[in-house]
């Protein structure tokens, strides 16, 4: 069972989450302005909603935690604390704007050590509940969790682009395997789906922020998985530069078996 003060923050992150969910449906439905806030990189104002909320629950519950969020600027002395939220308000953003797609979420995650140890992802549109902690266990709505026994690669279920695999500059091609049309855009909730075992591995062969990951490696590896760079390393979150030069998410057997397809990569590192 976590410690007691880690249910207690987990509680605290679940009512955040459901009331974020419910925000940023509200704004849904009212057709929420966006805009670029950078070249390709869409936000809407109800990404600054959420975010606004979520800093206020999350920072008056738990005033000497640290806080880091992709909508609020990275400031070092503001993640410095023992423990830091690290805050997607709306991952899956270009979803978010399609009317018809579901596949966005609200994420929070709590960091110790480099370590996230707790973590929850709400997907209203799924009204699905993701929720993990350290040495907790990994649960949807309630229900255990448990990542695919898959340990082989032939008929995989991953959640990749397919001009990834079949890219020709492959040492070896891949081998056919079953990818999602289309790939849900959120990668949280890509992780989520690992987790739940319905897809077997995800993985992204580019730089992703922490607030991109570290709620989706607590549930994986609550779940049974493993999460790493695409080279075997562990992802260690708050870091100077908070972001991780990839993400392989999978089962325990077929994890080791795509590291070796991709661990050949020189991929940079963002803290190297």
């Amino acid at each position: 069972m976590p410690e007691p003060d880690l249910a207690a923050d987990l509680e605290l992150m679940r009512r955040a989450a459901l009331e974020a969910g419910a925000l940023a449906m509200s704004f849904r439905r009212d057709g929420a302005k966006s805009w670029d806030k950078s070249p390709g990189h869409p936000v809407t104002e109800a990404d600054l909603a959420v975010n606004a909320l979520l800093l206020e629950r999350l920072g008056q519950a738990r005033p000497d935690y640290g806080w880091l969020s992709e909508e609020t600027a990275d400031k070092a002395e503001a993640r410095s604390q023992m423990r830091t939220w690290v805050v997607d308000p709306i991952d899956g953003t270009r979803a978010y704007m399609r009317p018809a797609d579901p596949n966005w979420c609200i994420a929070i995650a709590l960091v110790e050590a480099g370590e996230a140890i707790a973590g929850v992802l709400y997907a209203p549109m799924h009204e699905e509940l993701f929720e993990a902690s350290k040495g907790g266990g990994a649960f949807v709505n309630g229900a255990a969790l448990s990542v695919s026994g898959r340990a082989e690669e032939a008929g995989a279920r991953v959640i990749v682009d397919e001009a990834v695999v079949k890219h020709p500059e492959w040492p070896t091609p891949w081998p056919e395997l079953v990818l999602p049309k289309p790939k849900p855009n959120a990668t949280l909730y890509r992780m989520a789906l690992v987790a739940a075992g319905r897809w077997d591995a995800t993985f992204a062969l580019i730089r992703k922020s922490d607030w991109d990951l570290a709620a989706g490696a607590v549930l994986v590896a609550e779940a049974g998985g493993i999460v790493s760079t695409h080279n075997g390393t562990p992802l260690s979150f708050n870091g100077d530069i908070p972001a991780q030069r990839s993400m392989l998410a999978a089962g325990k057997g077929l994890h080791g078996l795509l590291l070796d397809r991709m661990k050949h990569l020189d991929l940079p590192d963002p803290n190297g």
